[in-house]
């Protein structure tokens, strides 16, 4: 396939904000790409060379960039940043110095998807002494072969700015209808995707085997499984209520939440958001080979920091001194662990996602091995409102978070990559207005004034609307960060900085930076309140108005284990709003 016909859907789609002819655009790219190259194709589209698991990035900094078009072009230095300056694109300046430079095309061979993949591949594999100059040549190679609309999104690709506004969600719908024929089928993909977390290998079985190859997709070891997530209710009669009067509640502890698959000797960490932490965790590899009897298993569990001296469980962010490259043995040594584990989804051959949670827990007990430093989290059947009380009292007594309390009925599968009601939170601070707290995304930047001048002050927060695919701003905030919190946050956001809003995010207030959604802080606030500003489930709860939260302060918590679309959704500020009313329409009047 020639990478100009590639670009030529990139092309329609970028002159495109509607999700619908998106779909339509992709499914009509997808039908026309081989097999051989789909995966390729769907990888590139969303700015990827692998699925992000693998931990694999080109990682060219815009400055090589330029260096590399100043070689191809001649254009001088000073031209490159004046358009650059002007443009704020990578792509757009390629596009307009290629555009403008004599060339002689007669012998250039034209360029191949395989052939910019291949070299996109080497750039992001070379490390090591030399590599910029090694990477630079690779660059100059391919846009030297390239077209002006090439070069544009060659470029971008290579500088992780791809612009498209397509995520996974997308790709799915046009998966489904190009090789399903309709999106009546997109759940069976959905499904494989979120057992494999590769989006380019379901693409890769779709294109070669159909739907029906689809609908026998196999969880394989080492592709983390996307995790289920829970709700959340603030009373033990609301959560037995939803789950029809009986469940299994597990202690919330707060530690970080990992998968860990096991082949043979050969164990992989993965975090909560799919990325590869095994390095950061040696003793937990340790402790995993020898606690997990399995020959081949998927299990999940919470990793906790132990105080070394006490033995007592510490707060999820000294754990967080556990994400290093470096020191890692003074760590494990001032930051020891214990395990607890929870579930099973896959053990010697079999898929037990489709088994229902108890059958899960037998399986789990059958193959771990329990010792002072690995258990399995301390569980209760309840079937009474006062029995789940004081249960949660106790794990609140035991330094969790509070419960979540499982469906046991014969529905209650692993639903991987869902929230539901099969799962629920309740924790110790769901008391009265808005004392839990939430997670959300960062969207924007504010500049600070005073002490804070130069620096960023401020933060434009969103929650997540996994309907529509987007990011929906719910406050700006600005209190609760340290000096030190302050310090970090440029290094941090700067990766994710956007000329213009991203296509995700969905913000009526304008900040003075934009941020592509990728970080996610712990927020608390005052209450939940109308707001004529804010987007989230805007017009939904009252026409002209969305949610915001009133005060909104930073808890100290960045979590790092979440990926964006973890983040509280739109549909949960709604559900605490809702109860918010509620709790104010109970209260009885004074002098009553």
């Amino acid at each position: 396939m020639l990478f100009s016909e590639l670009v030529e859907f990139y092309e329609r789609i970028e002159a495109t904000t509607k999700r619908l002819e998106m779909t339509d655009i992709l499914v009509e790219l997808f039908k026309k790409t081989s097999p051989e190259i789909i995966d390729k194709v769907v990888y590139m589209t969303l700015g990827e060379l692998y699925p992000p698991f693998v931990g694999i990035e080109l990682g060219v900094a815009e400055k090589l960039a330029l260096r590399a078009l100043k070689a191809v072009t001649g254009a001088s230095e000073k031209k490159i940043q004046e358009l650059y300056g002007k443009l704020g694109d990578v792509g757009l300046v390629a596009e307009k110095l290629l555009t403008s430079k004599a060339q002689i095309t007669l012998f250039i061979e034209p360029l191949t998807v395989e052939r910019v993949y291949s070299s996109l591949e080497k750039i992001a594999r070379t490390m090591g002494e030399g590599a910029i100059e090694t990477k630079l040549q690779i660059l100059v190679g391919i846009l030297g072969s390239a077209q002006s609309k090439e070069a544009k999104y060659i470029m971008r690709m290579v500088t992780g700015t791809m612009r498209l506004g397509i995520a996974d969600m997308t790709i799915l719908d046009a998966l489904a209808v190009a090789y399903g024929g309709s999106k009546e089928v997109r759940d069976v993909f959905e499904r494989a995707y979120n057992i494999s977390s590769d989006i380019g290998l379901v693409a890769k079985v779709a294109a070669e085997g159909g739907v029906k190859a689809i609908k026998e997709f196999k969880i394989r070891v080492g592709n983390p499984i996307r995790p289920m997530l829970a709700e959340r209710l603030p009373t033990a009669e609301e959560i037995l209520e939803k789950l029809d009067g009986k469940g299994l509640a597990e202690f919330k502890y707060d530690g970080e939440r990992m998968q860990i698959h096991k082949r043979g000797e050969e164990i992989i960490i993965f975090s909560r958001r799919q990325e590869n932490i095994t390095a950061q965790y040696p003793d937990v590899v340790n402790y995993a080979r020898n606690c997990i009897k399995a020959k081949e298993a998927i299990v999940e569990c919470e990793v906790v920091a132990i105080d070394p001296e006490t033995g007592e469980m510490l707060p999820f962010q000294e754990l967080m001194h556990r994400r290093r490259k470096y020191d890692i043995e003074e760590a494990i040594e001032n930051y020891p662990v214990n395990m607890f584990f929870f579930d099973v989804l896959y053990a010697d051959g079999e898929d037990l996602t489709s088994k229902p949670l108890l059958e899960r827990r037998e399986v789990l007990e059958r193959i771990i091995d329990v010792n002072e430093s690995v258990m399995l989290t301390e569980s209760k059947l309840v079937k009474d409102p006062k029995e789940l009380e004081v249960f949660f009292l106790k794990a609140v007594e035991n330094g969790c978070e509070g419960v979540i309390v499982k469906s046991t009925s014969s529905e209650s599968v692993y639903k991987a990559g869902a929230r539901g009601w099969l799962w629920i939170k309740y924790k110790r601070s769901y008391v009265s207005k808005m004392v839990d707290t939430v997670d959300l995304v960062v969207v924007g930047a504010f500049y600070g004034r005073g002490k804070r001048r130069g620096k960023f002050g401020a933060l434009l927060m969103a929650a997540y609307n996994p309907e529509e695919d987007v990011f929906e701003s719910v406050c700006k905030v600005g209190s609760g960060f340290t000096d030190e919190d302050l310090a970090k946050l440029p290094e941090m956001l700067s990766p994710y900085i956007s000329k213009d809003k991203p296509p995700r995010v969905d913000s009526n207030m304008q900040p003075d930076v934009w941020l592509k959604p990728a970080i996610v802080l712990e927020i608390i606030g005052d209450e939940i309140t109308l707001s004529p500003i804010h987007t989230c489930y805007w017009g939904l709860v009252k026409e002209g108005a969305g949610l915001a939260i009133r005060f909104p302060r930073f808890t100290g918590r960045f979590r790092l284990d979440k990926s964006p679309e973890d983040a509280t959704t739109s549909s949960e500020i709604k559900s605490m709003y809702e109860r918010q009313l509620k709790k104010v329409a109970e209260k009885p009047m004074e002098g009553v």
